[in-house]
């Protein structure tokens, strides 16, 4: 059977793999509303680039925006104008991300060994917890971590003496660098110089690099990477440039509010992310007696790149899950170097990573099978003042339509785990690794599309509802005391003609020329309680809604 899957036609199994996941990654797309503050943030800039027709700037609310360069919010604004500006539209490039990315993964995996080792790769990748979920949403990185990856790549094939097309690898790897820093910034290009720089010093510099290539090279990524700074700089926008410089560095310096963690966190977020494929790279690691140079070689650059991301976003200060999302291609990759080594018995399937897959299993799936008994027993823990914060207490008040079914994918995922073991000698390590990862997609997918929108149900579907109501009114939107992007994508907010818009204290207490509708949260509404024309009009789930009419 593996034979003849070997002998397949790389054609067919990449037509398969469009098809596969096409219908695992595009359904649903819109079922739930965007998520604050991510989701929401690139939408809106995308929004609102075709409101103003400027589509050279990013803007939040009508605002210059310097955290992010505009090429994934230029998808976002194409993606729009085919399906309209909804939460389908800002979702749908990361689901063609991950249709590109398994492709080029499983090209590259048959490059490498065969067809076999091309589809354990995509398995590998898909078959784990929050890569295959990044595909489903409307977050910046998939994209950023695919163009640093391929530029990783075509620097690795720059370094492999058997491949002749020095400039071609060149120019595809600053080309790639040049995208990813017009997709966040140039972190994308410090990853790829930072795990090219340690693999020469493992190499102890012996590589002859020539004066032209990296030429070449710097040309290339300035052409690409710098275009849109370039183009700021020359329509008068240099301090969005220079904004957008002291933001990232600040990012490395600094721990923004409510993004801190300990040093640690990334290698928690990467075992339990990418799980399962996380404990079947850990084997991966260990040396092995290989005379494919070709495999040899990427190997080596995987280990490198995955110790480049997590060590550098251990010592940033900023800790959001995301950060680490790199390493899901040097995990996976590894995950399947193992599952392949092991089927040719260079490795062995070991008792503590059958242990550890089941721990691991069990620890994911106790949430899901507990969080619907939350809603059965939430009145008993509010009337018992368990829980001291104001804002969660109502946020816990919100219906969120639970049928009494939902524990089904906790308890099945866990089931199925016990089964694999059970049932799947060690020695049949292709067919236990397939259905680990079957399992664990099914199950990811069944969590997107059971437990989120009833999870956003408690945490902002009051805030989104109240500015839906208020989306097309000759009224001006705020939020107060809080951080939230949803006043503009959801009230569908439009560039102010009055610039006093901008001044709290005038839409509090000024000569306003329009209504205006301010939303906070339940401990903050006191703080309004002093302004005598600011009306309550009404509060759910957390959020407390006023307005201040016009004379």
């Amino acid at each position: 059977m593996i034979e003849k899957l070997n002998k397949t036609h790389p054609l067919t199994i990449q037509f398969l793999i469009v098809l596969t996941t096409g219908l695992l990654f595009v359904p649903f797309l819109g079922g739930v509303h965007l998520f604050d503050w991510d989701e929401i943030n690139f939408a809106e800039a995308a929004r609102e680039m075709i409101v103003t027709g400027d589509y050279l700037t990013v803007q939040i609310n009508f605002q210059p925006f310097w955290e992010k360069p505009p090429l994934f919010i230029w998808m976002q604004v194409l993606s729009m104008k085919l399906f309209g500006i909804n939460e389908f539209a800002a979702r749908f490039p990361n689901a063609l991300c991950g249709i590109v990315t398994l492709l080029v993964l499983f090209s590259i995996g048959r490059k490498t060994k065969n067809n076999l080792f091309g589809l354990l790769w995509v398995l590998a990748y898909a078959g784990s917890v929050l890569p295959f979920f990044y595909f489903k949403s409307g977050i910046i990185d998939p994209w950023f971590n695919l163009f640093i990856f391929l530029g990783v790549y075509f620097l690795m094939l720059f370094t492999n003496s058997e491949d002749k097309n020095k400039i071609r690898n060149v120019v595809f790897s600053a080309a790639f660098a040049g995208l990813a820093i017009l997709t966040k910034g140039p972190v994308g290009f410090l990853l790829i110089a930072l795990t090219g720089a340690v693999f020469l010093a493992w190499e102890k510099f012996k590589l002859k690099v020539r004066m032209k290539d990296v030429l070449i090279y710097f040309l290339v990524l300035a052409l690409v990477g710098g275009s849109w700074f370039i183009l700021q700089i020359l329509n008068g926008h240099f301090n969005t440039v220079k904004e957008f410089i002291v933001y990232q560095v600040r990012l490395f310096q600094t721990q923004d509010a409510g993004h801190g963690g300990f040093f640690g966190y990334h290698f928690v977020v990467l075992l339990f992310g990418v799980f399962p494929s996380s404990i079947l790279a850990m084997k991966a690691f260990q040396k092995e007696n290989s005379k494919d140079v070709f495999y040899r070689l990427l190997k080596k650059w995987m280990i490198i790149l995955f110790w480049v991301v997590l060590i550098l976003f251990s010592i940033v200060k900023t800790k959001i899950v995301h950060y680490s999302s790199l390493a899901y291609f040097p995990i996976s990759f590894l995950a399947a170097a193992f599952i392949y080594g092991a089927w040719e018995k260079k490795f062995r399937w070991s008792k503590w990573m059958s242990a550890l897959t089941i721990f691991i299993a069990s620890l994911i799936a106790l949430p899901v099978i507990a969080l619907q008994f939350v809603e059965k027993y939430k009145n008993i823990i509010i009337e018992k003042d368990l829980i001291k914060d104001a804002f969660a207490v109502e946020n816990l008040k919100a219906e969120a339509n639970w049928t009494g079914f939902e524990f089904l994918p906790g308890v099945l995922f866990l089931i199925a785990m016990i089964l694999i073991f059970s049932l799947i000698k060690k020695n049949n390590p292709l067919k236990r690794a397939v259905f680990l990862w079957g399992t664990t997609l099914l199950f990811t997918l069944s969590v997107i599309l059971v437990f989120v929108p009833r999870i956003e149900k408690y945490s902002q579907n009051a805030l989104i509802e109240f500015f839906k109501s208020k989306a097309g009114q000759d009224i001006y939107l705020k939020n107060l005391y809080f951080k939230s992007y949803a006043t503009y994508f959801y009230g569908e907010t439009q560039p102010p003609e009055n610039p006093n818009f901008y001044d709290t204290d005038w839409l509090l207490t000024g000569d306003i020329d329009k209504d205006v509708c301010f939303v906070t949260k339940i401990h903050r509404a006191h703080n309004l309680k002093k302004y005598e024309d600011v009306k309550e009009i009404g509060r759910k789930n957390g959020f407390v809604f006023f307005q201040r009419e016009a004379d």
